[in-house]
């Protein structure tokens, strides 16, 4: 756990965030208890930083949580609890945020249902199902997402919180890196989800406008895939701002995502595996374990959009990234024993494109976003506790 201090100098104009996080799913089963006895202590200093500051009645600290922290003994959401083994710690959290102002903040993925489980009911997990797969009492739930924030819902009420904000920090749907990571279920998704909560019914538990944030505006293609290589395609926008499939986000008259323009792209040429190089050459191995430990590979796989490249076209793709990660750097596409060699053939075919990257940016950093009215005549110092999987 790392604890960074930013401070910005007086009279410069900043976007006042409503939250501050802490963290990022500390409690996740997968980390084996690593954070529990740090999480609530960030969580009190960073309050009091924001007290001292004078911004605690205009920013909240939070913790955005993984709903795995609640679970139903019973598979419906009125069996709704917190799980045993953090069950006191999470009661402590969530009176600090709720003696605060603070949210309980939630990140929720139906994508995972179907990733961890091959017999999911896929409809279940979008938001147009005509069938209700769940009655808890007389509500009905069509899709997971109400199911699942209702199941929160009821672990608040049960321990005396049922009145508690809360937000959905993360949701969203990856376009690549699994065989249900893809345009379509995307789009399906996530414009299903914007016109679920733009309806404004919210859930059988929780009526009214529902307070969530798209996961995300573009890839990270350095983001761990410890959980799985969809990790770096979660979203809405390719890594040069051309929209991955068009989405009603209600910001336009149109309704249209709005490319990135005047994107200045480098050269038009590839770095790509010797046509006369046999598969059988000893350095084709640990050269592709190279260029994918430094670039991205997640687009190979099963049911990913590079699938359907052949073992050559595999090695290709490998050997671009990295040569493009790299700038087009000469060097980045010389591996050993001659594997590689530059082309102004563009080796994309089908779904499976080979990119060719942004020019670096070189500019200044005196460019300022002007999304604040005002002019904030103090030195704001913002803690942010980043947890890093090693």
């Amino acid at each position: 756990m790392l604890f960074l201090i930013l401070s910005l100098p007086p009279s410069l104009s900043v976007c006042f965030q409503r939250y501050v996080a802490v963290g990022n799913e500390p409690f996740l089963q997968t980390y084996n208890g690593s954070f529990l006895t740090t999480t609530f202590p960030a969580l009190q200093n960073i309050q009091s930083a924001l007290i001292k500051a004078g911004l605690s009645n205009q920013v909240k600290a939070t913790v955005p949580l993984n709903a795995d922290v609640y679970q139903s003994s019973t598979g419906a959401p009125s069996g709704g609890d917190f799980r045993t083994d953090i069950h006191d710690l999470m009661l402590t959290i969530v009176k600090f945020l709720s003696d605060n102002g603070g949210p309980f903040t939630v990140n929720i993925y139906p994508f995972l249902g179907l990733y961890t489980d091959s017999a999911f009911p896929v409809d279940y997990a979008f938001f147009d199902s005509d069938s209700a797969r769940v009655n808890d009492n007389g509500n009905a739930y069509y899709n997971m997402f109400d199911a699942n924030l209702d199941t929160l819902v009821w672990a608040l009420q049960k321990n005396g919180y049922g009145n508690l904000p809360v937000v959905v920090g993360e949701i969203g749907w990856p376009t690549d890196g699994d065989k249900n990571a893809n345009l379509g279920y995307a789009q399906k998704f996530n414009q299903g989800f914007m016109d679920h909560i733009s309806a404004g019914k919210g859930t059988p538990m929780r009526p009214g406008p529902v307070d969530a944030y798209l996961f995300s505006l573009i890839d990270e293609d350095a983001k761990s895939i410890a959980p799985g290589n969809f990790e770096r395609h979660w979203g809405i926008f390719y890594y040069d701002g051309l929209p991955k499939y068009q989405i009603n986000l209600r910001t336009t008259n149109s309704g249209a995502l709005v490319p990135a323009k005047n994107v200045q792209y480098l050269e038009k040429k590839w770095c790509v595996m010797s046509p006369s190089v046999s598969l059988d050459d000893p350095q084709v191995a640990p050269s592709v374990s190279y260029a994918c430990s430094l670039g991205d590979c997640t687009s190979l796989g099963y049911g990913t959009s590079c699938a359907e490249l052949d073992a050559r076209g595999n090695i290709s793709y490998a050997f671009n990234n990295y040569y493009q990660k790299n700038n087009q750097l000469e060097g980045a596409c010389k591996f050993p024993n001659q594997l590689s060699m530059i082309t102004k053939a563009d080796p994309s075919t089908g779904n499976c494109k080979f990119a060719t990257m942004i020019q670096p940016y070189t500019g200044g950093s005196e460019q300022r976003t002007g999304c604040l009215r005002n002019k904030v005549n103090l030195v704001l110092f913002m803690f942010l506790v980043l947890l890093t999987i090693l």
